[in-house]
């Protein structure tokens, strides 16, 4: 009997980018917005791991605090974490002798 954790139930994989759209818009408005930044930050960090590159060390402290903020300072953290990010590769991208 599958689980709701296994691929298909409710907190289960999600197979792509279209299927991850889908369960997002069944979520309530702060916990839709929750999950898109959530999952940007994910795909920053598999770039990150595909490039083979190091996130800063502040990005991640701030990362590792996430879990102990309210809701509404979680996604205002988590958007700035991933502006951040994307200035972060900016920068990168135009010196090379950066990348670690």
């Amino acid at each position: 009997m599958p689980t709701r954790f296994d691929t298909g139930g409710e907190l289960g994989p999600i197979e792509g980018r279209d299927a991850r759209e889908d369960r997002l818009k069944r979520l309530p408005p702060d916990a839709k917005e929750l999950a898109g930044e959530s999952a940007r930050l994910a795909d920053l960090c598999q770039y990150f791991s595909a490039k083979r590159m190091d996130m800063p060390p502040q990005i991640l402290d701030q990362v590792g605090g996430l879990s102990r903020l309210p809701l509404p300072d979680r996604i205002r953290a988590l958007k700035d974490i991933n502006q951040a990010l994307m200035e972060y590769l900016n920068r990168v991208g135009e010196d090379p002798q950066l990348r670690q």
